[in-house]
């Protein structure tokens, strides 16, 4: 079982919407979604997983879609009939759990991610994780001098360190699994059925993850599909306008459904 923090809803079950899960992206945890998870906590309960491989969950040898989706499967089931945001690979995560298993949640979010298999690699921000000595390291700020001085940016910096255990100086991710099945991760499975509930793809008004010509496959799995951009933002557009990210959210899961919830 996916290890979780769970943010509690509204004292009176009857104000209360139903649960949400929050599923993060490659190399995030369930703890970068702390402020966020707490605020859409006002009106439901919100629970963040980290993600196989990352945080506190499990090591596992495989990351794949098929076993992503099957992870969140158990998560959801612990919390009934929820709602499900997933941003990049949690994203498409999300969109897998959702196709092979419509009735496992309500509504669907897919923060910046289509699905589809992309073209780039992150082996490279493995390579410097990898590259940074951790056993002199007493502060944060000097893992992210060792991360610049391996070529990764200050934003990038800050939140790799997060899932950095200064204790026991190791990452919280497991990299060898990461390394091995990046082409999984990247990719896409290939999908038969449909998830027929409401889904919103959110996206960074700046980012070149979903495409136009993306919107024909995104329709053919999620015939009810919304889209919805965050202007100047980018693939990180929960992190860039979180508060604009959080109303998208909650009132795309907040509205009325003309076909009736499904539940």
């Amino acid at each position: 079982m996916l290890t979780t923090i769970v943010h509690d809803g509204p004292e009176k079950d009857s104000d209360a919407l139903p649960p949400l899960v929050i599923a993060h992206g490659l190399f995030g945890s369930a703890r970068n979604w702390a402020v966020i998870a707490k605020r859409l906590s006002a009106k439901r309960r919100v629970i963040a997983v980290d993600m196989r491989n990352h945080g506190n969950s499990p090591h596992y040898d495989t990351q794949s879609y098929a076993d992503m989706a099957g992870d969140l499967a158990e998560v959801l089931q612990a919390h009934g009939t929820p709602d499900l945001l997933g941003h990049s690979m949690g994203g498409k995560a999300a969109m897998t759990l959702a196709v092979t298993h419509p009735q496992a949640l309500r509504r669907l979010v897919v923060a910046d991610i289509a699905p589809v298999a992309y073209t780039h690699t992150q082996t490279d921000k493995i390579d410097a994780m990898e590259a940074v000595d951790l056993a002199p390291l007493t502060r944060r700020s000097e893992a992210q001098e060792a991360l610049a001085e391996q070529g990764i940016d200050e934003g990038l910096q800050a939140f790799l360190t997060q899932s950095l255990d200064l204790t026991e100086k190791r990452w919280r991710f497991n990299l060898a699994t990461l390394r091995r099945e990046m082409d999984k991760i990247v990719g896409f499975p290939e999908l038969t059925g449909q998830f027929d509930g409401p889904t919103l793809f959110l996206t960074g008004g700046d980012s070149p993850y979903v495409l136009p010509e993306h919107r024909a496959r995104i329709k053919s799995l999620f015939p009810r599909a919304r889209f919805a951009k965050i202007p100047g933002t980018g693939h990180w557009l929960h992190a860039e306008k979180p508060r604009d990210f959080e109303a998208t959210v909650d009132a795309f899961l907040s509205a009325p459904d003309p076909l009736a919830d499904r539940s």
